[in-house]
């Protein structure tokens, strides 16, 4: 079942990357007390995600946190070595890296996506959302190929 505007987020394990290593994060603890925007890419160092989905958040860090998001974090299923690696390459210090390695989380709120055809596996689907205090209040899911309702731009729109 794919999560909904209004639920609480499920119980699942994501590796926060920080300066001393990964560090493994309940998400249901993790979002408790504090307003986060969160977006999801398909993949670290892909096309779109490299060359406008992270960069858009990091560009408008300062304009989401002026409307009130304390944290802004981005998710893959990737391992957080590779995260890191991407934060790093892309310059996201503003950006909180969240590994989702195994897809744990992507399948807790009904958000994966068949990215075999690519070589990827399953995967988290491109979405965002505005969670504040691990209630889903904004939920924008892209349709496949899209990227448009995910963008920092319409999140900023949405605040």
């Amino acid at each position: 079942m794919t999560i909904e505007t209004g639920d609480k987020l499920p119980e699942a394990t994501l590796v926060k990357v920080t300066d001393n290593g990964p560090e493994q994060v309940n998400a249901a603890d993790y979002f408790k007390g504090r307003k986060v925007a969160l977006f999801s890419v398909p993949g670290a160092f892909t096309p779109t995600c490299s060359a406008k989905h992270l960069p858009g958040y990091v560009d408008k860090a300062e304009e989401l946190k002026a409307k009130g998001i304390d944290e802004i974090a981005c998710t893959a299923v990737n391992d957080a070595f590779v995260m890191g690696a991407w934060g790093k390459a892309g310059g996201a210090d503003q950006v909180t890296m969240l590994a989702d390695g195994n897809g744990d989380f992507a399948k807790a709120v009904g958000l994966t996506m068949d990215g075999k055809a690519f070589g990827m596996g399953t995967r988290g689907q491109r979405y965002s959302m505005i969670v504040n205090d691990g209630v889903v209040e904004q939920l924008n899911v892209e349709a496949p190929g899209e990227f448009k309702v995910s963008s920092a731009d319409h999140m900023l729109e949405q605040l």
